[in-house]
């Protein structure tokens, strides 16, 4: 999600895991916003738009020079950002469910968000 081109990768990824899964399974779709690119806001304008196909959408929020709540609200109760990591991972694993796909989106290592969010989930 480099350069000029985040908004059209983040639309992308959540439209690529369409249709939902026979298992009736969600997506959700967890965003970094880490590039330049996105950490300045040039792109949030268009993120909302880019992240509608999801169920639901969690953004780490930390670090932006932008208010990513309010570039979300046209999602409604559907996305929230959070600027604290451990909450946001207790917010994935809290409303995930067998069957929902969980798409992390990110140009670093967020945090090893993958292993961490797999332990709380093997702990329910």
């Amino acid at each position: 999600m480099a350069g000029a081109l985040p908004a059209c990768g983040v639309a992308s990824t959540p439209e690529g895991a369409e249709p939902a899964p026979p298992s009736g399974g969600r997506i959700f779709a967890v965003l970094e916003p880490r590039s330049n690119t996105m950490k300045t806001g040039v792109m949030k304008d268009r993120l909302a738009a880019s992240l509608a196909a999801a169920d639901r959408v969690f953004c780490y929020s930390a670090g932006l020079q932008w208010d990513a709540a309010a570039a979300l609200a046209p999602l409604g109760a559907k996305a929230a950002a959070y600027g604290d990591f451990e909450r946001l991972l207790e917010a994935i694993a809290g409303a995930a469910r067998p069957g929902d796909h969980i798409v992390i989106m990110s140009n670093g290592g967020f945090g090893g968000i993958h292993e961490k969010l797999l332990t709380k989930l093997s702990q329910r």
